[in-house]
């Protein structure tokens, strides 16, 4: 954070309570996720790097959801309700206790516009205390101005934030425009907004209109720029989508600055909180869930899915690997192609290579697991523990019941079903004895053969086929 900004408080205000029936949605549209985050979530993250202090949430009725995921986000965030929707200025006085405070910034931001990055609220507020300014309005150039309000600027000042509908024919033309996030002098906030009237058609309160009433104060009213793709925001799901698309390049190139490998960047998926260290490889089609952390220098296969994971150096996951929340692999781990590992630890150096699954787990220091293995953690009521110590070697085929404990260094036979622990180098199987009968396959291939020339000729099918084509029954 800029020095200068450390000496001030800030209050953020989130306006969250739009219905967003544009989404056709059960869930609040601020509630849908981009890059695995809400994108209230999104903005709550920016802010808090920010610096904000204190964090209101303006939220419609019945929208308990939103509080919870308030919570989850930041720790100093309240919700307030706007029990009726009477436009933007109106919503932003829902918060009129926390404003009151005064604190030194007011950041007014949208839960709708998820992209914002932290350092631009900085520069918002820099902005405000920069040239003592009364209101900072966040703008953006356009070639596409058509349906944006018109920032209108004279000698560096915002005189007035102009909608395209109210636009004269030569303020038309102009491609700055607003964004509608807004930072205010926390000390004169409250008398501004108040000052702002109903008197327009709908009969509600613009907090745009802040800007003509700090103007006929005599007070400063400046504007910061941002980049258009930052400040998007998001009304239906084809938005929704175009978001995702900006903030996945985001996240791949920041990947790519830090020394990570990806050979095919637009078909990998990562998520908000993806943590790729340096000299990491991604192949093609690998999906981040939130909460993965890979370390240096692994290689992560392609198809491979992985979600609140924690991998260590040098490992080698998948291809089609598929590893579920609180799994922990260590380093030099190796997990193969149509393999699933779920709330496990896998020691170092261990193998679990081909087709199988481990759930609810420990495996030890260079264990071996073989092809086909499974550990058997669910009755259908409660899951159950595996422990299987380091330098096991673990045969194909093998079912592990749990709870079930393996020492280091034992042996467990192929084919087996393992219901009982098993000592610390010894050898378990459980397999029925090989039975031979000499010349039997012979003896049985040549008994159908004669019965199939005692029941006659193999069906005619291109009578068969006939007889279909002329509706003849079967």
């Amino acid at each position: 954070m800029p020095p200068a900004l450390r000496r001030r408080t800030c209050l953020a205000v989130v306006l969250a309570a739009g219905e967003g029936t544009r989404m056709r949605s059960a869930r609040p549209k601020v509630l849908h996720k981009i890059a695995g985050c809400s994108m209230l979530g999104h903005v709550l993250r920016s802010l808090n790097a920010a610096g904000t202090d204190h964090i209101v949430i303006v939220a419609g009725p019945g929208q308990a959801d939103i509080g919870a995921e308030a919570a989850a986000a930041a720790s100093h965030a309240e919700i307030v309700i706007q029990a009726e929707r009477r436009g933007t200025a109106h919503a932003v006085l829902s918060a009129r206790d926390a404003i009151a405070k005064s604190y030194d910034d007011l950041l007014v931001v949208f839960a709708d516009t998820p992209l914002v990055r932290p350092n631009t609220f900085e520069r918002m507020r820099e902005e405000l205390c920069a040239g003592d300014a009364a209101v900072v309005v966040l703008g953006f150039e356009t070639p596409r101005p058509a349906g944006y309000g018109r920032l209108i600027l004279q000698g560096g000042l915002l005189t007035a934030v102009r909608e395209d509908r109210d636009a004269a024919e030569d303020e038309r033309s102009i491609t700055t425009c607003n964004a509608g996030l807004m930072a205010i002098d926390g000390r004169r906030a409250l008398a501004l907004l108040d000052e702002i009237g109903d008197r327009n058609s709908q009969k509600e309160y613009y907090l745009t209109d802040i800007v003509a009433v700090a103007a006929a104060r005599g007070l400063p009213v400046t504007a910061a720029m941002a980049g258009e793709d930052e400040v998007m925001g998001v009304n239906d799901r084809i938005q929704l989508a175009e978001a995702e698309a900006i903030l996945q390049a985001r996240l791949r190139e920041q990947a790519m600055r830090e020394g990570v490998t990806f050979v095919d960047p637009s078909s990998v998926t990562l998520a908000f909180d993806t943590k790729l260290r340096r000299d990491v490889v991604i192949e093609p089609h690998v999906v981040f869930g939130p909460g993965v952390e890979v370390g240096e220098g692994s290689l992560i296969r392609s198809f491979s899915y992985l979600e609140d994971v924690t991998i260590g150096e040098n490992a080698i996951i998948g291809p089609f690997a598929r590893l579920r929340p609180g799994t922990k692999l260590a380093r030099d781990v190796h997990i193969g192609n149509f393999v699933e590992v779920k709330a496990s630890e896998v020691g170092a150096g261990a193998k679990i290579n081909h087709l199988s699954y481990i759930g609810d787990s420990k495996v030890g220091a260079k264990t071996n697991i073989g092809a086909g293995t499974i550990t058997c953690n669910y009755d259908g009521f409660k899951k159950y523990k595996t422990d299987i110590g380091e330098h096991v070697f673990i045969g194909s085929q093998t079912a592990l019941v749990a709870p079930v404990k393996v020492g280091d260094g034992a042996y467990i036979g192929a084919g087996s079903v393992i219901t009982r622990d098993v000592s610390a180098d010894a050898l378990a199987l459980t397999r029925a004895p090989t039975i031979e009968k000499s010349g039997w396959a012979q003896t049985f291939r040549e008994k159908k053969g004669k019965q199939r020339g005692t029941l006659g000729k193999e069906p005619n099918m291109a009578g068969a086929s006939t007889c279909h084509k002329t509706g003849d029954g079967e």
